[in-house]
């Protein structure tokens, strides 16, 4: 990462989240389930770039296990080292933050499990599967 960017440790900003995970490719969330999801981040950062946020990275858990998600970074920016920065910064919070024996998983999408191991992060299988569901609800 260069000198055009800068790295902060803290929660993204509900219209940065929207709109990170939106241009990145992420799954887009509604302002309601941010606005719920976000206080409970455990370990969060932003990359900014002109003090726009252009990068972010969450860690939830609850003292025992943690999951890294919301890794996303705006096309534009990509290929940068941002990606590591914001990784690097999670890992050194979590250092500081969590208990020796604590648990952390991610699910890795596409190629970004290259990204995942430079962090010590391994492939569960054929141990364990990541399984997931999406829970529906009729608005």
């Amino acid at each position: 990462m260069n000198q055009d960017y800068s790295a902060h440790n803290e929660i993204p900003a509900v219209d940065d989240y929207l709109r990170l995970r939106r241009i990145a490719g992420l799954t887009p969330r509604t302002s309601a389930a941010a606005q719920a999801g976000l206080p409970n981040t455990i370990a969060g950062v932003v990359i900014r770039n002109d003090g726009m946020a252009v990068g972010m990275g969450r860690v939830i858990g609850d003292g025992l296990f943690y999951q890294v998600v919301d890794i996303a970074v705006d096309p534009k920016h990509q290929k940068k080292g941002l990606g590591k920065a914001i990784m690097a910064s999670l890992m050194a919070q979590l250092e500081r933050l969590v208990p020796s024996e604590a648990y952390v998983s991610l699910i890795a999408d596409g190629e970004a499990h290259r990204l995942y191991a430079q962090f010590g992060f391994k492939p569960t299988a054929p141990a364990s599967i990541g399984m997931a569901q999406w829970i529906a609800r009729e608005q």
